[in-house]
């Protein structure tokens, strides 16, 4: 009880110290918003309905999957970088420099995508950028790799720095994963806050993430300049995927701090840190570090011993993390007496959405079933329930907690529909591609047969639904922002927990 009671109060001397997170906040809302239209237009094109040349429906492609995971990416820094600088003291210097990276890369992609008609999808595989048929020149894949680059540099700083903050705090990243409480070194209750350790997970992970993104563009770019510079196929695509799949698998790893900060609020009962939980994070941490070889399963060239283990350690990374944390919160609500509000539904869908997200992942990680499924539908279909019904929904969570926090703006009965639309629609979007993929509709196609479009118009009215959730959502958050200006004006800024 007293560390909760410090930590509000910690929060309540930081709260006239937030516009930078309530800036990365907003940039993330709006975004969103706009992924998720390219999202439904490229559906409609899909299902017959939309006039969408070929061309234009890939460079949609590309800034859908590139935007969508950079900005839930960025929106994830602010909520672990808020709930963090709690426990560790944090560089806002480095924050506000990440932001710059970001909106210079994203800049750089927006002009390389739609001016240059770059259009390789995120995956940018090798040799793709630089041997594109005439579809796109060297301008544009130099500005979409060399801006990609730039927001990697961006994110780059912002885990170095909290991996700095943690080791300056507790000594080093096993301590702050709690390896010293795991070998009874320590007792259980002095191991880090959850906040800590899932922060330790998503810095190690990331920062080799992003180093093996940044080592793929640059072979990429120097290709592009110069084509006879080659480096291994299989490599690459290694190298790319070792990237893209960590680095967005770590963005419901951040967004699940709010869950462990926020649900003890409205509880009254800490999120404690036992040794199962320090286990489950360890080897969360090796497993997420390792598994992106489920995405190399169709390719025969890849080492067996390597394909097995990918199958292997898929199945067992969404137990670990996701099994205490589901069960951590049905516990921590169970019999509390919580008053169930936005932020609080919300924060508690998420761990549904992240439950139901993981199971087809865990069934396309099967050799048998990934030789034929891994090409359709099915994979988007998980990852849009996974990231738009978890680590979405995390983030819209603690948007609602921090208005509330931060000002005297409550959620009204639009708001409370909002919740109840989004994850009707987010279920409808995610439905509608696994269904596609059930029969067997191929996916980055930009034109479907009669028989593949009904699924695809469901999921582009779904949504169209799931747009005007996040535009309550976006409503909410710019009116908390004005009554905060407004009483940061006056002088009166107000403070509340929960």
């Amino acid at each position: 009880m007293k560390s909760l009671e410090m930590t509000v109060n910690t929060r309540r001397t930081n709260s006239n110290q937030n516009n930078e997170i309530i800036t990365f906040l907003t940039i993330g809302a709006i975004v969103v918003a706009v992924m998720m239209i390219f999202g439904i237009l490229m559906l409609m094109a899909q299902g017959g309905k939309l006039d969408l040349s070929p061309a234009m429906f890939y460079q949609f492609l590309t800034i859908h999957g590139t935007g969508m995971v950079g900005t839930a990416a960025l929106a994830g820094t602010a909520v672990m970088w808020y709930f963090l600088r709690d426990y560790v003291d944090l560089s806002k210097k480095v924050l506000m420099l990440h932001l710059v990276f970001f909106l210079i890369g994203v800049l750089m992609v927006i002009v390389g995508v739609f001016s240059f008609e770059y259009a390789s999808a995120w995956t940018f595989l090798y040799p793709l950028p630089a041997l594109s048929a005439g579809a796109w020149g060297m301008a544009g894949a130099l500005l979409y790799l060399g801006g990609m680059l730039i927001l990697g540099v961006g994110f780059l700083l912002f885990y170095i720095e909290t991996g700095r903050a943690i080791i300056k705090r507790y000594g080093s990243l096993g301590k702050g994963l709690g390896w010293d409480v795991i070998a009874g070194k320590k007792a259980e209750k002095d191991a880090p806050p959850a906040t800590v350790i899932a922060s330790t997970m998503v810095t190690i992970v990331n920062v080799t993430a992003l180093t093996a993104g940044a080592v793929v563009l640059i072979m990429n770019a120097i290709n592009t300049i110069n084509p006879t510079f080659s480096f291994d196929p299989l490599l690459a695509k290694n190298l790319t995927y070792a990237f893209g799949h960590i680095f967005a698998n770590s963005i419901i790893y951040m967004g699940v701090i709010a869950v462990y900060e926020i649900l003890p609020k409205y509880t009254n009962r800490p999120w404690k840190a036992n040794k199962v939980f320090l286990v489950a994070w360890t080897m969360s941490t090796v497993f997420t570090l390792i598994i992106y070889t489920h995405h190399m399963l169709m390719d025969s060239v890849m080492p067996k011993w390597m394909l097995i283990m990918g199958q292997v350690l898929s199945y067992a990374n969404g137990l670990p993390v996701l099994v205490v944390t589901a069960y951590g919160a049905l516990m921590i609500v169970y019999k509390s007496g919580i008053k169930w509000d936005v932020p609080s539904s919300l924060i508690f869908l998420s761990m549904f959405g992240w439950v139901v997200g993981v199971v087809p992942a865990i069934v396309d990680a099967t050799i048998v079933v990934n030789h034929v499924m891994h090409n359709t539908k099915w994979v988007p279909g998980h990852f849009h329930m996974y990231m738009g019904l978890g680590a979405l929904v995390m983030i819209f969570g603690f948007m609602y907690d921090l208005a509330k926090t931060d000002s005297q703006i409550r959620a009204n009965i639009l708001d409370k529909i909002g919740v109840i639309l989004y994850a009707l629609s987010i279920i409808g979007v995610g439905g509608g591609f696994l269904v596609s993929g059930a029969i067997s509709t191929p996916r980055r196609w930009a034109a479907h047969f009669p028989e593949w479009m009904g699924p695809a118009l469901f999921g582009a009215v779904a949504g169209v639904f799931a747009v005007l959730a996040v535009t309550i959502f976006s409503i909410h958050f710019i009116r908390f922002i004005k009554v905060r200006n407004k009483d940061i004006k006056t002088g009166v800024l107000k403070h509340k927990s929960a």
